[in-house]
C-alpha cells in the first residue's frame, strides 16, 4: 500500500511512498486533519542524498510497530528540504533555538496551527548514548500534547517569537551621510583576511577542524585579497586548500566531481554524497586559481569536475540534476572504494605503481578498504618506483579508464533527478566562468542550453518574470525563493559576458525589478526568503548567512551593484550600499560565515573597471578579457551602439573595435588592444 507521497515528484518523498507511516505532503489537508482530530503534527525533513535520513527510515519508518504509533498519535508530514527550503529554514531555526544543534533528518513537532514546540534530528530505534529512542520520543510528545497543553502552547509561542525576532537584523539606521570610502575601507579587508587566515589549517588546507567543508567563499576571498594586496600568505593558504582537496578523497580521483565534505582533516574520507552546488562553487574558485597562477592542475580539475557534471548530472533537456547519494546497496561509499586485490587484478603489472600513487594497501586506508587519494607528490612516488614522472603520469592515465569501466558495472548510488532553479543557476554561472577562463566554447553552450530550459520550463505563466523552484518530468512546482532569483540574475549577467548576448542582461533587469517588488522588506533594504502573498509559512524569514550556498541577500547586493552600473540605476546602487553597510560589523567579525558579503565589501573598497567593447570584433575582445583574472568587473559588448545601456551609447567608430575602460562613470581614452589597458585593469 502506498501512502499519500506516491503522487509526488521529489525522489526523497518517493523513497518514503511505501513506508507503513501514513505520510502526507506539506499542505492544508494534513493540518485540517490535525485540527479536526486534535493531534500534534510531526514534520520530518530530509533529502535524497542524506545518509542518516536513510538510516532512520530503515530503522523506524519502515517498522510496522513504530509506524502504528506514529499513525495513531500524529499527523505525519514528509518534506524534501531541497524542494521546500523555506519550511526547512523556519523549523531548523526553531530546533537550533531549542537545542543549540541542527542537522538532518530534522524531526519537529507542531501544533495544528503550524507553530513548533519540540524537535530533534536522528533518533535511534533503541535508547543509546544519552539519546532516547524514537518510540520513547513519540510517546512522550503525545502525552505532553494531551496532558500539558498549556506548557506546549507557551513553548510554541516562545519559539515563534524567537523566529520573528531573528528577522529583525539590519533594521538599525545606517549613516548614509558618510562617504563610501569611509564606510568601506582597506583596513576592513585586512581584518577579514586576518580573521580567515586565523581559522586556516596551515598543514592540510581548509578552515577549522573536521568535519571539513570546502570553504569556497573564504578561498575566493583570499585570492581576491592577494590580487589587491599581493599578500603571499593569503595566496598560499588558498592554493594549499585547493591542492589538498584536488589530491584528497573528497575529489573522485577516477570520475571527477567533489563530495560534500570530508569527515577528517586531511580530506581523505568524504561523506560521499555529491551535490550540484558544491561542484558549481568549486568550479568557480578553481577557475580563479587557474587564471591567477596559470598552473595546469587547476584547469584539469575544472575539466574533470565538468566532465562528471556532463556525464552524470545532466538531464536529456540540458538541465542539471541535484545530487548523487552517498550510499549504494545500503552502504556508504561502496560505489567508490577498492580493495588492493581488485585493483591488482584489473591492472596487472601496472598495479604496484598505481597503488603506491593512490595509497592503496592490503589493510586499506579507510574501514578496511581503500579510498583513492594522492597523499604524496608524484615525483616522490616515481623515484620510489624507479620511473620518471612522465612514465608514472602515463601509467596513471592508462589505468584510470580501466578502473572507471569496472566501477561502472557496480550498483550506482541513487540519483536525485529533480532540477532546482537556484542550483542550476549556480552551475550555469560556473560554466560561464569555465568558458571564459579556459576558452572552452562547449561550456558556454552547456550554460546556454540549461538557461533555455529554465526560461522555457520553469517560468511561471503570465506577464511578470516569475519562476518555479523545481522541475521534473515536464512538471514545475513551488514558487521560486529569493536564492533562486538571486542566483538566476547572477547567472544571466555571467551568460551575457561569455556570449555577448545583451538580451540576457535585459532579462536580469526585469527579474531584479520583480524581486525588488515581491521580496523587499519594510526597510527597503533586505529581501525576504519567500515572496509576498505566500500563506503556508508561519513567518517570512530573511536569510543573510553564507552557508553551503551563498545567501540570496548577499548575491542580491552584488547583483544590484552590478546592474546599477550597467543601467545607471542609482537607487539600486544605494540599496546595495545600505545592505552591506548595515551588516558590515558582523561580516568583519565572522568573514568565514559571510564570505560572499566579505567579497562585496572588498568590491566596494576596490571599485571595478567598467569595460565596454564596441565594434565588429567585440566577441574576440570580450573573450580575451574573460580569460583574465578580473574578479570584479562589468563587461559589455556589441557591434553597434545600444540605446538602453548607458555604457554602450555613442561608442561606435566605423571599421574599428574599441575598448572603453570606465570607472565611476569616467572613461579613459578608448584603445584597440587589451595590452594597451593592462595597467588600468
Amino acid at each position: 500500500m502506498a501512502n499519500r507521497l506516491a503522487k509526488e515528484t521529489s525522489p526523497y518523498l518517493l523513497q518514503h511512498a511505501h513506508n507503513p507511516v501514513d505520510w502526507y505532503p506539506w499542505g492544508e489537508e494534513a493540518f485540517e486533519k490535525a485540527r479536526t482530530e486534535n493531534k500534534p503534527v510531526l514534520v520530518s525533513i530530509g533529502y535524497a542524498a542524506c545518509h542518516w535520513c536513510h538510516v532512520m527510515e530503515r530503522e523506524s519508518f519502515e517498522n510496522e510497530a513504530t509506524a502504528a504509533i506514529m499513525n495513531e498519535h500524529f499527523v505525519n508530514i514528509k518534506i524534501d528540504r531541497e524542494e521546500r527550503p523555506d519550511i526547512d529554514h523556519i523549523y531548523m531555526d526553531a530546533l537550533q533555538a531549542m537545542s543549540g544543534q541542527g542537522g538532518w533528518p530534522l524531526n519537529v513537532f507542531l501544533l495544528p496551527d503550524r507553530r513548533p514546540f519540540y524537535g530533534g534530528t536522528y533518533f535511534p530505534p533503541q535508547a543509546v548514548y544519552n539519546r532516547p529512542s524514537w518510540t520513547e520520543v513519540l510517546r512522550a510528545v503525545s502525552d505532553a500534547f494531551n496532558t500539558k497543553r498549556a506548557d506546549i502552547e507557551q513553548q510554541a509561542a516562545n519559539l515563534t517569537q524567537h523566529l520573528e525576532n531573528s528577522n529583525q537584523f539590519g533594521m538599525d539606521a545606517v549613516n548614509d551621510l558618510l562617504p563610501r570610502e569611509e564606510q568601506f575601507t582597506a583596513a576592513q579587508c585586512d581584518a577579514m583576511a586576518l580573521a580567515i587566515l586565523g581559522q586556516a589549517d596551515k598543514e592540510w588546507g581548509g578552515f577549522g577542524r573536521a568535519p571539513k567543508f570546502p570553504g569556497t567563499f573564504s578561498i575566493s576571498y583570499l585570492l581576491r585579497y592577494y590580487r589587491m594586496k599581493k599578500d603571499e600568505a593569503a595566496l598560499q593558504q588558498a592554493l594549499l586548500s585547493l591542492d589538498k582537496m584536488i589530491d584528497g578523497g573528497i575529489n573522485d580521483q577516477l570520475g571527477g566531481g567533489f563530495a560534500r565534505y570530508s569527515t577528517d582533516e586531511k580530506w581523505l574520507a568524504p561523506h560521499f554524497e555529491k551535490m550540484l552546488y558544491d561542484n558549481a562553487l568549486l568550479t568557480d574558485v578553481l577557475c580563479e586559481a587557474w587564471q591567477l597562477t596559470g598552473e595546469a592542475r587547476y584547469a584539469v580539475a575544472v575539466q574533470e569536475t565538468l566532465g562528471f557534471l556532463e556525464r552524470e548530472l545532466t538531464s536529456p533537456e540540458g538541465g542539471f540534476y541535484s545530487a548523487l547519494d552517498a550510499d549504494s546497496e545500503g552502504v556508504e561509499g561502496k560505489f567508490y572504494v577498492w580493495s588492493e586485490e581488485e585493483v591488482m587484478a584489473l591492472l596487472g603489472a601496472d598495479g604496484p605503481a598505481f597503488c603506491a600513487y593512490f595509497d592503496v594497501s592490503r589493510h586499506g586506508n579507510w574501514e578496511d578498504v581503500n579510498i583513492l587519494w594522492v597523499p604524496r607528490p608524484i615525483a616522490t612516488v616515481a623515484a620510489e618506483q624507479q620511473m620518471s614522472v612522465a612514465e608514472l603520469d602515463a601509467l596513471i592515465r592508462r589505468c584510470k579508464p580501466k578502473l572507471l569501466e569496472a566501477r561502472a558495472r557496480r550498483v550506482r548510488p541513487g540519483l536525485d533527478d529533480k532540477i532546482l532553479l537556484g542550483w542550476n543557476a549556480l552551475m550555469i554561472h560556473a560554466l560561464c566562468k569555465a568558458a571564459g577562463a579556459l576558452g572552452e566554447e562547449k561550456y558556454a553552450a552547456m550554460a546556454e542550453r540549461a538557461m533555455k530550459l529554465v526560461m522555457e520550463k520553469m517560468r511561471r505563466p503570465g506577464e511578470t518574470p516569475a519562476f518555479w523552484h523545481t522541475y521534473k518530468n515536464g512538471e514545475a512546482r513551488y514558487p521560486a525563493f529569493l536564492d533562486d532569483y538571486a542566483a538566476l540574475i547572477r547567472a544571466l549577467i555571467a551568460l551575457q559576458e561569455v556570449t555577448g548576448n545583451l538580451d540576457w542582461l535585459r532579462e536580469a533587469k526585469a527579474i531584479t525589478n520583480y524581486v525588488t517588488a515581491q521580496f523587499g522588506d519594510e526597510t527597503g533594504r533586505y529581501f525576504y526568503y519567500t515572496e509576498s502573498g505566500q500563506e503556508d509559512v508561519i513567518v517570512r524569514k530573511k536569510e543573510v548567512y553564507d552557508g553551503a550556498v551563498p545567501s540570496g541577500n548577499a548575491l542580491m547586493a552584488h547583483n544590484l551593484w552590478h546592474l546599477s552600473i550597467v543601467y545607471d540605476e542609482r537607487a539600486w546602487a544605494e540599496r546595495a550600499l545600505a545592505m552591506t553597510a548595515s551588516l558590515g560589523q558582523t561580516v568583519m567579525r565572522y568573514p568565514t560565515s559571510f564570505g560572499v558579503w566579505a567579497a562585496m565589501v572588498m568590491r566596494l573598497v576596490q571599485g571595478e573597471p567598467e569595460l565596454a567593447v564596441a565594434g565588429p570584433d567585440y566577441l574576440e575582445r570580450m573573450k580575451e578579457l574573460n580569460a583574465r583574472y578580473l574578479p570584479f568587473k562589468v563587461l559589455l559588448g556589441a557591434d553597434n551602439d545600444v540605446e538602453d545601456m548607458p555604457l554602450l551609447q555613442n561608442r561606435r567608430v566605423e571599421g574599428k573595435t574599441l575598448i572603453y575602460v570606465c570607472r565611476e562613470y569616467r572613461c579613459e581614452r578608448p584603445v584597440e588592444y587589451i595590452s594597451e589597458i593592462n595597467n588600468l585593469i
